[in-house]
């Protein structure tokens, strides 16, 4: 698709994307949607929802995938992503300040939905897309190009119209979500490979067929956690232009490489997780499962924050001593086996 089929939508944070989908994130994928229902939405957005109404369940499934890949990327950090039920602003006052994890979640939500769209389109859902047409570049030898290559360009043109409606203000905040988000849709478009399938009898391969493929989600999010540890720290600088003050945003430490368009960026400190703070949004690591021998951030000593911890036995049942019988099942017998788990103080 190119990029005149949308109209400029300006753009908008994915902070009032999670807001306006928050409390509706776990059905929006598989139920209709009503873009009039969908709370926060700006005016563009609802525009842009009834418009193109037949991608906007992969957008919502976007939001989802982030969502699960962020709590997956974080789940033996002291923040956890953990979400808050029955609240618009579903991460609550987390992604308020301009942290590293604000940088790392708008960046893993532009490329969930841009992914999801990508996917979706390839699957055949929609009408308005379908398989990228325009190979790049000739066939290889030993292969030719067939099956559906999946259009990341389009998923990527969707993802920046719809979750950037709102970031067009010279301030700072808007500086770095347009960054983090831009990231996180390029780590889609850095990582598009070749998949082949083999074609012949008793599959000798007489016949190679290939296809662009975005990688697993997984990976992505592997990466963009690569990065949001390498984050680069700026500070915000102010300029005088003919529309008024301008806000841009400045690498802090001049002797550190200068961030790239791939790089994450934040100019506020996270608060350090450790306690309950309702204006941080922390939720503290009480109670949290710890890992007892491992000496990372996971680990009792760090996750929680020297407080100690707590250990109990707990039994679970566990298939074991499984027997595959020809031909073809396999049986087991059920153990009950006794863990040792261990909780922060």
């Amino acid at each position: 698709m190119s990029t005149e089929y949308f109209k400029p939508l300006g753009q908008k944070s994915y902070i009032c994307i999670w807001r306006a989908l928050g409390q509706q994130y776990s059905s929006l994928g598989s139920q209709p949607i009503l873009c009039g229902s969908i709370p926060g939405l700006v005016p563009k957005q609802l525009r842009f929802c009834r418009n193109y109404i037949e991608i906007m369940p992969s957008v919502a499934e976007g939001v989802k995938l982030g969502i699960q890949e962020c709590q997956h990327q974080f789940r033996g950090r002291r923040w956890n992503c953990t979400t808050i039920k029955d609240n618009l602003a579903i991460f609550g006052p987390v992604l308020d300040k301009a942290t590293r994890e604000s940088a790392f979640v708008h960046a893993v939500a532009s490329a969930g939905v841009a992914f999801a769209v990508t996917r979706s389109c390839a699957e055949g859902t929609s009408t308005m897309c379908g398989c990228d047409s325009h190979h790049k570049g000739p066939p290889g030898e030993g292969w030719k190009w067939g099956g559906c290559s999946e259009d990341a360009e389009f998923g990527v043109l969707v993802s920046r119209e719809f979750a950037d409606a709102r970031e067009n203000r010279p301030d700072a905040r808007s500086a770095m979500n347009r960054h983090n988000n831009e990231a996180g849709r390029t780590t889609i478009l850095d990582h598009m490979h070749l998949r082949c399938k083999c074609h012949g009898l008793s599959g000798s391969c007489e016949v190679k067929t290939c296809w662009w493929a975005q990688p697993d989600f997984r990976m992505l999010g592997d990466y963009l956690k690569d990065k949001y540890d390498s984050a680069s720290e700026m500070v915000v600088e102010k300029h005088r232009e003919s529309r008024g003050w301008v806000e841009t945003l400045r690498a802090k430490y001049a002797f550190f490489k200068h961030p790239t368009e791939r790089d994450l960026v934040y100019y506020e400190g996270s608060p350090n997780f450790c306690e309950p703070n309702p204006e941080t949004g922390s939720f503290g690591t009480r109670d949290r499962a710890c890992n007892v021998s491992s000496h990372g951030i996971e680990g009792c000593d760090l996750l929680c924050c020297g407080r100690g911890h707590n250990t109990r036995t707990e039994k679970r049942k566990e298939k074991c001593h499984c027997i595959f019988h020809w031909c073809c099942y396999v049986s087991c017998q059920e153990c009950v086996r006794v863990y040792d788990v261990h909780t922060c103080k």
